[in-house]
């Protein structure tokens, strides 16, 4: 019998094998967490995202009305659903998979801005996700301008100078905002940065196997991309997989030698060399 989670890791290859603006950002979302959730649904929870979005265009407003749409959006997500962000227990790793996201209405800004992206999408509204340093937001690009909502608090609307007082207000005034900051996310960057959260969780609870698999999901997006290729062989250091972790390792030299980390992760080779010598 096939493993669920070996069935849905080929269910997200697949789902990432279409150029970014075809992926299905929900139900890609979704995928991601059936390792943790075996017995997940996601069609059940793609119902769900459709029956917001039906309850937003009970509202009536027009899509032509860029901030008409979002208050519906607002109103049904945040005043009658009660979705919020979870500033009390802002690492629990729940908040970062999208099913329970949908069961509990909580979330951190990036499954909350999915939430709210998707809704949008099912009626026709075009949002693009914002991957601001240490925080996501959504935007719309209206013809005049960019309008920001900033779904963790509530879809509070911004323009660009919102954006850079949210920047200066969450980082002391270190982080100033760029041009760079406020351009469009992809999918896979998305994904991305949703799987990355989770590796930071479990690494930090020190749940090894949660965070390695959390990274390979990282590298089925990006099989090259050199820093989770170095910490898939960090990882597997800690988990007493040594020739695979010396592969990875060494890859990651390969891939930038060059690296600010490149002396480390030489001594961290030379460990795994040695205490692998102590095993034979």
């Amino acid at each position: 019998m096939t493993h669920p989670s070996n069935n849905a890791r080929d269910r997200f290859a697949e789902a990432i094998s279409h150029p970014d603006d075809e992926i299905d950002l929900a139900e890609a979302a979704l995928l991601l967490a059936i390792p943790q959730y075996p017995d997940l649904n996601t069609s059940h929870y793609l119902a769900k995202l459709d029956e917001i979005a039906k309850a937003v265009e009970q509202c009536g407003t027009s899509v032509a009305i860029p901030i008409h749409i979002v208050s519906s959006l607002n109103k049904v997500i945040f005043l009658d659903l009660g979705f919020r962000g979870n500033s009390e227990n802002y690492y629990d790793p729940r908040n970062s998979y999208l099913n329970e996201v949908l069961d509990r209405r909580v979330g951190i800004p990036i499954t909350l801005s999915v939430v709210y992206m998707e809704v949008a999408r099912r009626i026709g509204f075009k949002l693009h996700g914002v991957a601001l340093p240490g925080h996501f937001i959504v935007k719309h690009c209206a013809p005049s301008a960019e309008v920001f909502i900033d779904p963790f608090n509530a879809g509070k609307i911004m323009d660009e100078q919102g954006c850079a007082d949210l920047l200066a207000k969450m980082s002391g005034d270190r982080v100033q905002c760029r041009p760079e900051y406020l351009a469009a996310a992809t999918n896979k960057q998305i994904l991305t940065r949703m799987l990355a959260n989770l590796v930071k969780i479990y690494v930090d609870r020190s749940d090894h196997g949660r965070a390695l698999a959390a990274v390979e999901w990282i590298l089925l997006i990006d099989p090259e991309s050199p820093a989770y290729v170095r910490d898939r062989g960090l990882l597997l250091g800690s988990m007493g997989r040594p020739n695979s972790a010396l592969k990875e390792l060494e890859r990651y030299l390969e891939l930038v030698p060059d690296a600010p980390d490149a002396e480390s992760i030489r001594d961290q080779i030379k460990r795994i060399w040695q205490i692998r010598a102590s095993l034979n």
